[in-house]
């Protein structure tokens, strides 16, 4: 549904977007992460058509959007990291406001803003004034006004900035059903809401594109050697842990009289079978074995760190 073809954006000598390139197929729910300075804001600004690009197109379904940039905003809902409301207003007549400027007449209007402020959960706050409420229910009208033209895009840049956690659960659970019959691509510092949100998600660097995958795929392909948790009682568990073959390198420690061993693995051979067979042989007392699940987290900081020019990790 969207295409982004080697698009590049500078301001003066900086180079904000320097030729990402990536599709996003309808009904997906994709995550957008990357430090700040990255180059989210803008390549997300151009994907909207808000931004033009000094090199490469956007399409939607093989058009490029500036044959007809007025047509192409009209399928689009963007919800901007400022999420600019004017504080004076009433919610009902800030959206009313946003349907004239979308177009919308008679009954559609009315459908419309029905169906905006329901799915958005704001009927408690619908005649009160702007400036009277939370930040989790402005983002809340923001994305009411967002969505308000039906559009089959939604793009949301930081869209639980500033949120405390049981509002950011909220937007979160507001997102997942915003994405069930659109398009969705989220930008988020918060790696958690990719989680739980997002069945994919592109990780930019210095303005290019370095991660393109599921969660469940980039962290198969991350370049961190698998790690596990050994917790025994026995003869000499670190020493004789270290010696093992595949295993790379080991950190020990005492927990309430017993050794705790944290494995790094030399390769991607699963090591758990190996270990407890050894526990049986020695005689040990196992208390704990474990392998650590690889984090959104880890993965992001090595990317990040890491990523050079040129360098991309696929799916």
């Amino acid at each position: 549904m969207i295409s982004v073809e080697r698009v590049s954006k500078r301001y003066g000598p900086v180079v904000a977007v320097d030729g990402i390139s990536f599709e996003i197929d309808r009904g997906e729910v994709v995550g957008f992460l990357g430090p700040n300075g990255a180059g989210k804001t803008t390549t997300m600004r151009m994907l909207t058509g808000t931004l033009q690009p000094d090199a490469g197109e956007v399409r939607y379904d093989g058009r490029p959007i500036g044959e007809d940039l007025r047509a192409a905003k009209a399928r689009v809902g963007y919800l901007p990291e400022t999420n600019a409301l004017y504080q004076e207003m009433l919610v009902a007549e800030y959206l009313d406001y946003a349907a004239t400027l979308r177009g919308l007449e008679g009954a559609a209007r009315r459908a419309a803003l029905s169906d905006a402020v329901e799915e958005t959960g704001i009927e408690n706050v619908y005649g009160r004034p702007i400036s009277q409420l939370s930040k989790g229910y402005r983002q809340r009208v923001g994305l009411a006004a967002a969505i308000l033209h039906r559009p089959e895009i939604l793009v949301l840049d930081e869209p639980t900035e500033g949120l405390d956690p049981n509002q950011r659960v909220g937007i979160r659970h507001l997102v997942s059903a915003l994405g069930r019959d659109r398009t969705v691509l989220l930008s988020t510092h918060v790696l958690g809401e990719v989680e739980a949100t997002c069945s994919r998600l592109l990780i930019v660097h210095h303005g290019r594109l370095v991660a393109d995958g599921s969660v469940a795929e980039l962290l198969e392909t991350g370049r961190s050697a698998p790690r596990y948790v050994v917790e025994a009682d026995g003869d000499d568990v670190p020493g004789v842990l270290g010696t093992m073959p595949g295993v790379a390198s080991t950190r020990a420690d005492r927990v309430d009289g017993r050794d705790r061993v944290e494995l790094v693995a030399a390769d991607r051979e699963e090591l758990r079978p190996a270990i407890s067979r050894l526990a049986a042989e020695k005689g040990w007392t196992l208390w704990e074995l474990h392998r650590e699940r690889a984090s959104l987290e880890q993965l992001f900081q090595q990317l990040t760190d890491e990523a050079g020019v040129g360098e991309e990790v696929a799916s």
